[in-house]
């Protein structure tokens, strides 16, 4: 009977060993979970961290490419504004000339106008003076260049000798 009640106390303390084990097993079973369910968390944390990395290298690559495109159309753009004022101040130099060019013009129709009134003044005094009618010719025989007319006519200018 001493063997018997030694080997139920101990087969109790056996069983009682047991169920702490499990539950020693339990709570091990329980801590790996929630560390695997950790780490898992933090391999998707990594994951999206290495997703949101490759992201921002992306984004830094095409706002650098961006800035590229920028600079270079602030050139372009630059460059046609210069051009544009190169061609304005060519534009206002020939107007300048142009416009010396249509006083020089009117100053010599005028001078030309004034000619040709000295020419008619000079012929009238001749056929005057001669008195022959036979010998007598028109202005436009003697005078066969055209007058010349412009944009704007300019005042009849006539010298007359007394």
């Amino acid at each position: 009977e001493v063997q018997v009640d030694e080997l139920q106390r101990l087969l109790a303390g056996m069983e009682k060993e047991h169920r702490s084990l499990l539950l020693k097993m339990k709570e091990g079973e329980a801590e790996l979970a929630r560390l695997r369910s950790v780490e898992g968390d933090k391999l998707a944390e990594q994951d999206r961290s290495a997703q949101l990395e490759k992201e921002v290298a992306m984004l830094r690559e095409k706002i650098h490419h961006l800035d590229d495109m920028l600079k270079s159309q602030q050139r372009k753009v630059r460059q046609m504004i210069e051009q544009l004022q190169n061609s304005k101040t060519v534009i206002q130099a020939k107007d300048a000339v142009i416009q010396e060019l249509k006083e020089r013009v009117a100053y010599l129709e005028a001078e030309n106008l004034e000619m040709h009134d000295r020419i008619e003044h000079l012929i009238e005094k001749q056929v005057s003076r001669s008195g022959h009618s036979s010998r007598a010719r028109s202005k436009s025989e003697y005078v066969s260049s055209k007058r010349l007319t412009g944009p704007k006519p300019l005042p009849l200018i006539r010298v007359v000798e007394t």
